[in-house]
């Protein structure tokens, strides 16, 4: 299993972080290689210019800006997003991400002679999650839509392999969340990314 997560929050000592932390403890746990893009961290830069846009659909040159992005994103069968919901949505950090990684040729395929839609191009990731807060309840998030949550678990679901697997998880009222209920959260986290992998491996005892 190899696990890409991306990370998005500008402050080292959030809520957000723990939750990443837990993830990438789970994941150990299952034996998973993993890289990690901490947007902030690696000053990734979200907007997409004048010449990149210009270049977007030319697959001999749309690759050049990301190289780095595209290659974890080739090399991985399992992409986490852990991220804060801000106004229902993505931060402008990840939807730049989106905007400037999943580029024609490596996340999709352009309509053609013979297709009039994208096809998908990563069909070689199987596993998808979503790990967020948000300072909204759940039900106000699901009455505005959650247009963050349906970007990454429908949009780019559909990128991805036919039967890819999909998990979701949101600690909702974060402005009146508690140590109990950010406790619980970590827990939840923890059980999802569990599932995704199927658990922690066995270990082996070593012949003395």
């Amino acid at each position: 299993m190899r696990a890409l997560v991306i990370y998005c929050h500008p402050r080292s000592e959030s809520f957000t972080a723990a939750v990443r932390d837990v993830v990438l403890d789970r994941l150990a746990a299952a034996g998973a290689e993993t890289r990690v893009q901490d947007l902030y961290a690696m000053g990734f830069d979200p907007v997409m210019g004048g010449p990149e846009h210009r270049d977007y659909e030319d697959e001999t040159r749309n690759r050049q800006l990301v190289a780095v992005e595209l290659e974890d994103l080739i090399w991985c069968d399992t992409l986490i997003f852990v991220y804060p919901t801000w106004w229902y949505g993505l931060p402008a950090m990840l939807k730049g991400w989106l905007d400037r990684v999943l580029v024609p040729g490596v996340a999709f395929l352009m309509p053609d002679a013979q297709n009039a839609d994208i096809r998908p191009g990563l069909g070689h990731i199987t596993r998808l999650a979503v790990f967020t807060t948000c300072g909204a309840s759940w039900w106000l998030t699901r009455l505005i839509g959650a247009p963050g949550r349906r970007t990454i678990l429908r949009g780019v679901h559909l990128l991805c392999a036919r039967r890819c697997k999909r998990i979701f998880a949101a600690h909702y009222l974060m402005d009146s969340s508690t140590p109990d209920s950010r406790a619980a959260h970590l827990s939840r986290v923890g059980a999802k990314v569990d599932r995704l992998t199927g658990g922690p491996v066995a270990r082996q005892e070593v012949p003395q």
